[in-house]
């Protein structure tokens, strides 16, 4: 393993930051480390680095344990989101800063920057200053100042923050092509569910200083552990229904209840595309009006409104909504294709949710 936390916590007076986290990243893979703000996210890329000392657990790169070991002995290349470029040198310069740290030879300083430059298409600017470079060009000159000295971990703190949508746009793919080429292992850290999707191999999801969970962009959206990653991956309709007679109602929506008290509630939820609509009264049993459309280039999200007033979230393809002859305020029929059973979370975590159903169960069971 490249790297690996061994219940690792980090706190900050009375605070816990970061609370006995396990977690492995395996040679050459590049992982994204998701949350909301204070999640501890930033604090373990920072343990990682060693600009942060961890209060209890291990830390080991490359089996070496380094709790104690300085930023400098890690051979650890670490990119901020700031970019941290020193102003007053050149591209070729700050591309060249660790190298010259090292007392690498001139020589094969120029071949090393050469390299990085023709990488990552900035031939041609290696005498400009920063200020004379796009935001985009200044996010790569961080990353080949990290990469210069073949570091055998890079780590980025929120990379594509501070450029505007076009161009994060464009760095993503672009850092997916240089990490196929180069194979570095990679930590990069952000607040971004689509960027954490579209960019990593794998996605680690915290929240108040907890490991949510650990998997692949697919695994994360299509079985999340519980309810928080449920409902910060993706968009999540969630339902609470009073069990009676074996039945979980909330105005025109049931579903079963097996092993539900009387009286009881339970919750579901379910993702907006496992809400199915059609313009034809008679091909699903529910009920609803397209309160609200929203245009988002090939897919379309609606606004469902039931009779009791519930409020419902759904996505569909362009071409299937017009196919459907579907339009804002028009009555439609739907159904919910599959969905969850959410826990009530009564230890103080986060509920945990059930497999799928599909909706043949919960129709066959009403």
């Amino acid at each position: 393993m490249s790297i690996e936390l061994r219940q690792v916590s980090k706190r900050f007076g009375d605070m816990a930051a970061v609370e006995d986290v396990s977690l492995t990243v395996g040679d050459g893979e590049l992982v994204a480390l998701l949350g909301p703000s204070g999640g501890g996210k930033t604090t373990v890329l920072r343990m990682i680095a060693g600009l942060e000392v961890p209060t209890s657990g291990d830390l080991l790169v490359r089996g070496e344990r380094v709790n104690d070991v300085p930023v400098q002995r890690r051979n650890i290349g670490f990119v901020f989101q700031s970019y941290a470029l020193f102003k007053t040198m050149s591209v070729f310069d700050n591309i060249a800063f660790g190298l010259k740290i090292r007392k690498t030879p001139k020589a094969e300083i120029e071949a090393r920057v050469g390299e990085l430059l023709r990488l990552f298409g900035l031939e041609g600017l290696g005498r400009r200053l920063p200020h004379q470079l796009s935001g985009g060009q200044r996010q790569r000159v961080a990353i080949a100042r990290a990469l210069a000295p073949r570091p055998s971990v890079l780590l980025l703190d929120e990379p594509f923050g501070a450029v505007d949508a076009k161009i994060r746009q464009e760095l993503r793919e672009w850092l997916v092509r240089l990490h196929r080429e180069l194979h570095v292992t990679t930590l990069f850290v952000t607040h971004d569910q689509e960027e954490a999707m579209e960019v990593s191999d794998r996605i680690v999801i915290f929240s108040r200083g907890r490991l949510e969970q650990v998997g692949s962009p697919r695994e994360v959206y299509e079985r999340p552990r519980n309810e928080f990653v449920a409902r910060f991956i993706g968009v999540l309709n969630v339902l609470e229904l009073t069990v009676r007679q074996g039945v979980a109602r909330l105005n025109e929506l049931a579903f079963p209840a097996h092993g539900v008290p009387e009286g009881g509630t339970l919750r579901v939820g379910f993702r907006p595309y496992a809400v199915q609509v059609s313009a034809d009264p008679a091909e699903h049993p529910l009920r609803a009006v397209i309160r609200q459309v929203y245009f988002l280039g090939v897919q379309m999200r609606l606004e469902l409104e039931t009779p009791s007033g519930l409020v419902l979230r759904t996505r569909i393809s362009k071409d299937e909504f017009l196919r459907r002859g579907l339009e804002q305020g028009i009555p439609v029929s739907f159904q919910i294709r599959e969905y969850r059973v959410l826990s009530t979370g009564s230890d103080g975590l986060a509920p945990e949710v059930s497999t799928v159903h599909t909706a043949s169960h919960w129709a066959e069971g009403i």
